[in-house]
């Protein structure tokens, strides 16, 4: 952006230096570069000129863990029972049936779903590398460089976390449908995202997708990838017990214990899920300050279990939240799951503040996914920002200024408003500007799936 824009927010979340604080009559200038020139509370009534803003304003969201084509499923894996392991069985008949093209469509949709829900950061964990069978695509990249697309055509930033997977467990050959997954070995994965190149919208990172995909003499190559970048480094841990099983019988070391050994721990390092630790864990992942990334709807929904997230904050880990499979994408249910899910573990209430796990889906989300310069209202930031209306039938009554709490705690993805991203103004009155039948784009690529 080269023009000056200023927006109005009725009330807006700001830092302070006590702590973030509820401010009203707030304007917000943008200026070059999409970020915020200058930030001034209690300004009086809306200015000639100013776009007004009706309602609460917060950081744009940051959704730190992502896979776009799990969208898919929503609705067809609820069936019945099962676990994990059945469900991951139908994740792979929609990951079989993608291409450059429908991934894109599908991804733009699923997207713009994010950003009506207040997300204006995606970490999109990406391994659907390569063609189904395990072919190249004459684009090696051609599958990432669809999601950096779509993430354009929808309006928001995104981390594209290109995902090393080369192993079907600890060693093993790649199934069938893992094959699309595999560059062969660690080198020539890192040899392929090499050539991946970041946009004014978007960032590069680095992932493994957990140590049974990749072999434990290849993670430092993936880690040395990231640390010679100052990428981030994301890595789904101990989702499940039975990794954790076999992970001791393969290596007679815990999952934690082996990327620790690894060099893959650290603070550019975000741990997703992390939900069944040993007390060692605990230490090495606060010891390392890794992050950890926390998904609660896809963590219930696969009744994987509640992890330690509480502990593990007090330990000295940020806390970061992702909507993973996108069995719902609300950032403000993931953030209230944090604080629920520890009063039905313990019994008692008070676990988080809001201000706390507001800050988790925003400034800490952001940072986690190397945008440090997102997550916050202040001058030098970029002016992404969400509006959550206060007179749903969700958040009618309780007094803004008493803070985040009606956010938090009361709000829905939708009562998202208005998002802006960069200064652009892409959810206005709850229509999305640039994808404006996003139910119809969903439902229109994911029946091209089932076809």
């Amino acid at each position: 952006m080269s023009a000056v824009v200023t927006y109005w927010a009725e009330y807006a979340w700001l830092p302070h230096v006590n702590g973030p604080v509820v401010e009203k009559d707030v304007l917000i200038a943008v200026g070059p570069g999409g970020k915020t020139a200058k930030v001034t509370p209690d300004s009086g009534p809306c200015p000639p000129g100013a776009v007004r803003l009706a309602g609460l304003t917060v950081p744009g969201q940051a959704n730190a863990h992502s896979h776009a084509f799990h969208r898919a499923l929503r609705g067809s894996v609820q069936v019945g029972s099962g676990t994990f392991w059945t469900w991951r069985d139908t994740m792979y008949h929609f990951a079989g049936a993608l291409d450059p093209d429908s991934y894109l469509e599908l991804a733009t949709a699923v997207y713009a779903e994010m950003v009506l829900a207040g997300i204006t950061a995606v970490g999109e964990f990406h391994y659907l590398h390569h063609a189904p069978g395990g072919g190249r695509y004459d684009d090696p990249n051609a599958m990432g460089e669809a999601l950096v697309e779509a993430a354009r055509r929808a309006g928001i930033r995104i981390t594209l976390l290109d995902t090393c997977y080369l192993s079907s467990g600890f060693g093993a050959e790649p199934t069938k449908p893992q094959l699309r997954f595999s560059d062969g070995d660690a080198d020539a994965w890192a040899e392929r995202i090499s050539e991946l190149k970041p946009a004014e919208h978007a960032r590069i990172g680095a992932a493994i997708h957990s140590v049974r995909a990749v072999p434990a003499d290849q993670l430092g190559t993936v880690a040395h990838w990231a640390a010679m970048r100052k990428a981030p480094l994301h890595v789904h841990l101990s989702e499940q017990t039975a990794e954790n099983d076999a992970c001791l019988t393969a290596h007679g070391v815990t999952p934690t214990r082996l990327l620790s050994d690894h060099g893959v721990l650290g603070p550019r390092t975000s741990a997703v899920h992390a939900t069944h630790l040993t007390d060692e864990d605990v230490r090495l992942l606060a010891d390392s300050s890794t992050v950890i990334c926390m998904c609660p709807t896809t963590e219930r929904d696969l009744a994987d279990g509640i992890g330690p997230a509480r502990r593990l904050a007090g330990a000295g880990c940020p806390i970061t939240l992702g909507s993973d499979s996108h069995a719902i994408i609300d950032p403000f249910e993931e953030a209230r799951a944090l604080e629920l899910n520890e009063r039905l573990r313990t019994r008692t209430r008070g676990h988080w503040t809001a201000n706390a796990l507001l800050r988790a889906g925003t400034e800490d989300g952001h940072a986690s996914l190397g945008w440090p310069e997102a997550g916050r209202i202040e001058a030098g930031s970029f002016a992404d920002f969400t509006t959550v209306a206060l007179d749903s039938v969700r958040t009618a009554g309780p007094r803004p200024a008493l803070g985040a709490e009606t956010a938090v705690f009361a709000a829905t993805a939708a009562d998202v408003r208005h998002v802006v991203v960069g200064g652009r103004h892409i959810v206005r009155d709850g229509v999305h500007q640039l994808v404006p039948d996003v139910p119809a784009a969903l439902r229109d690529s994911i029946a091209a799936l089932r076809s």
